[in-house]
């Protein structure tokens, strides 16, 4: 097991070695701009029954150790970590893993994915699980766009693209179980992009808010604290289908959370990244995923 407190690092001098007569092969040239093997709007359904294996038949030929994938024929514009926060929802992450590795490869990105699991049956902290993702990636690649993904939020379109812009981006604009209408307009939860740079600047997300609600709020709150502001792609193409399921046990709406979000002003110094602490129990790479058990100190029930 491995205590882990983040703290940020200065990036490490380099050093330039001598020259070799071996000319190195020439990288590919970058990406489009618009990905050229965009299908548009997705069937997506859940009535099918899938099995992890299934899918590592299917699609672990084209991936790497940890549910990386590169482009082979160009340069991709971004190097991209989706995060997904976890506990006991293998039949979600199974239908995710089946729908959008094929779409994130169409889109031509550099990316890895990374599934925080919450060890034990103590209150469900997913803001907390979204930083610890942060960090655990950021040990194994220098990605520069951070996705925060539900398991069980599927796009119905791949042209809605799973990279970051120079503000931070909801994706899951137009949720079925919605009416494929935004709840409000301060909406950011679901699917979120930010860059390094931003999740930095926001000192990620909160670690306090233990149950369900109002971390996306408070990070939407720590976005304009920080004199920014969202963007959303067109919701004809930012669609989502959620998978149907019941409220999880030890994640129950917790009413102190409403009250921590109206002081987001006050708390965004001193909790976030700078206050992380948590302990890695297991770190498993499978082909599909890089699958991290954590202990978050939950609170008792």
């Amino acid at each position: 097991m491995m205590d882990r407190v983040w703290v940020r690092k200065t990036p490490g001098v380099s050093r330039k070695t001598a020259a070799t007569s071996a000319k190195p092969a020439q990288p590919p040239g970058p990406c489009p701009d618009t990905p050229p093997s965009l299908v548009g709007p997705l069937l997506v359904e859940f009535e099918t029954e899938r099995s992890l294996d299934r899918v590592r038949e299917q699609l672990g030929s084209v991936l790497q150790q940890g549910g990386r994938f590169k482009p082979p024929d160009c340069t991709a514009r971004q190097k991209v970590v989706v995060i997904i926060p976890f506990r006991n929802r293998y039949e979600h992450l199974t239908h995710w893993l089946f729908y959008l590795h094929p779409v994130l490869m169409r889109q031509q990105l550099d990316y890895g994915v990374y599934v925080i699991n919450q060890d034990g049956d103590g209150t469900f902290n997913r803001a907390k699980l979204m930083n610890i993702g942060f960090v655990e990636a950021l040990i194994e690649y220098d990605y520069d766009c951070f996705v925060f993904s539900d398991v069980d939020l599927i796009p119905l379109d791949d042209r809605n693209l799973y990279r970051c812009s120079d503000h931070p981006r909801h994706l899951s604009v137009a949720i079925d179980k919605f009416n494929y209408i935004l709840s409000s307009q301060t909406a950011f939860g679901g699917v979120s992009l930010l860059t390094k740079e931003q999740f930095l600047k926001v000192n990620g997300f909160s670690n306090t808010f233990w149950g369900w609600g109002g971390e996306d709020d408070d990070l939407y709150n720590r976005i304009t604290v920080r004199g920014m502001s969202i963007t959303r792609p067109d919701a004809r193409i930012a669609r989502y289908k959620m998978i149907k399921h019941g409220r999880d046990l030890h994640n129950e709406v917790n009413p102190e959370n409403a009250i921590k979000m109206q002081k987001t002003a006050e708390n965004i110094d001193t909790d976030g990244l700078n206050s992380l602490n948590f302990t890695v129990n297991e770190v498993l790479k499978d082909v599909l995923y890089t699958f991290v058990s954590v202990d978050l100190q939950a609170p008792s029930q």
